[in-house]
């Protein structure tokens, strides 16, 4: 970073980046949480592939990350952190008008169907998926922009990993938040037999609205760009950034960290209701606290100001892998729910690792770092897909999770450390 960069007071624009690290991660828990009520609502004629279908809207969603993270890279060289911000709002703004559409498409032509082998599907199903691809893909390009905006940015008593804490923090206030909004504003506290298509049209239209109001706010707010962390326009790096090590084996450690998290975070609900039949009162209650042991983890993150990224990456994973692992064995949802204590540190940690001395690569790497997302899109398919092929029975599909905490311990211990600098000068 440039000495003109740091003399700039970036507490405003790091308290937008918190604020709208909040929005990405209720967006993303909302998404989720629409698995369970829309498995009975939309997917009442699809026999024995209900785990399949219901998964998709979590796979649609995370399969936005990395189609788009070049897109976000590109957009901060081309209009700069604020400019991509702006028009990552206004692309979330028709992801949730495209929701809400699938909603009236399904309730005025309720007869539209697809079929797909015994299957019967109604199209706006697969319109709610579209939205929800759009939808990740504008949680994609504010990522892109959030991420190295809180890890560069200067604060005075921070380091970079402290940052992205309080940012996770504020991001899981929002999943921790979702669940409730889902079954008690969405859906009204109905039960999953009373849950209809037609409830999630106005509360959609709603953010979608709120969301405006924030476009032209933050129009209004300073968000100067940060010197030496992005290309300039027409700039042409002289090497990919996959030829650090570092940050490709970081990029595998994030999708395995990301499914690993979606898989506890959304499937957990699908588990605990082959165990509570169709009382989701429980496990919204499991979502909830999963997601608020990532707020109080985060929280707790955000004072760890001496200790660094590799050394609480190491402990989270293994603390991670102990309780899956009992879990399998005790056959207890209850101890999934606690992992969220331990997962609350990890993307900060893999983040700042697999970025860390990359200098002008960073928004480039924080873009093609969005690949590594589509874990969550594609570890909570799989283990949807196993439920199913193993006859609804959800205990050792949990095995999928184990080896993904094995290998972020690998990361923090080995995967993690720099081999070479910009200059190609080896450590």
């Amino acid at each position: 970073m440039k000495q003109n960069s740091k003399q700039i007071n970036y507490v405003a624009p790091f308290i937008t980046m918190v604020f709208l690290f909040f929005i990405v991660g209720f967006l993303t828990s909302t998404n989720g949480q629409f698995q369970a009520p829309l498995k009975g609502a939309f997917l009442s004629k699809v026999g024995d592939l209900k785990n399949t279908f219901v998964t998709l809207i979590t796979l649609s969603w995370f399969l936005a990350y990395p189609c788009t993270g070049k897109v976000g890279s590109n957009w901060v060289t081309k209009y700069g952190y604020k400019g991509t911000l702006i028009r990552g709002l206004i692309v979330m703004i028709a992801g949730l008008g495209i929701l809400s559409l699938s909603s009236w498409f399904t309730v005025n032509f309720p007869e539209s169907n697809v079929y797909i082998s015994t299957a019967i599907v109604p199209f706006g199903f697969f319109i709610f998926l579209v939205g929800s691809f759009v939808l990740g893909s504008s949680a994609t390009i504010l990522q892109v922009v959030i991420n190295p905006y809180l890890t560069a940015c200067t604060v005075k008593g921070t380091q970079s990993i402290q940052r992205l804490s309080i940012g996770g923090a504020s991001n899981s206030i929002g999943t921790t938040i979702a669940p409730f909004f889902v079954t008690s504003i969405v859906f009204s506290g109905l039960s999953m037999e009373q849950v209809q298509v037609k409830q999630i049209m106005l509360p959609f239209l709603a953010l979608a609205a709120v969301l405006l109001l924030i476009i032209i706010i933050l129009s209004r707010i300073s968000l100067p760009d940060i010197e030496g962390t992005k290309a300039e326009a027409g700039e042409k790096l002289p090497r990919s950034v996959w030829s650090f090590r570092h940050f490709k084996l970081g990029v595998i450690a994030i999708f395995f960290y990301v499914g690993v998290e979606v898989c506890i975070g959304n499937n957990l609900v699908l588990y605990a209701l082959d165990k509570y039949k169709s009382d989701i009162s429980i496990p919204a209650l499991m979502a909830t606290l999963y997601w608020g042991g990532m707020l109080v983890g985060r929280l707790v993150a955000s004072s760890l100001s001496k200790v660094p990224p590799r050394t609480q990456l190491t402990v989270t994973t293994l603390m991670a892998s102990l309780l899956v692992c009992l879990s399998i064995v005790t056959s207890n949802p209850w101890l999934l729910v606690a992992v969220g204590l331990f997962h609350s540190i990890m993307w900060g940690a893999i983040f700042t690792l697999a970025v860390a001395q990359l200098g002008k690569y960073t928004s480039i790497a924080s873009g093609v770092f969005m690949i590594g997302v589509a874990g969550g899109a594609v570890l909570p398919f799989v283990q949807g897909s196993l439920a199913d092929a193993f006859q609804g029975e959800w205990r050792f599909t949990w095995f999928l999770v184990l080896i993904g905490e094995l290998y972020m311990l690998f990361y923090a211990r080995s995967g993690s450390r720099i081999k070479e600098q910009l200059s190609g000068e080896i450590i």
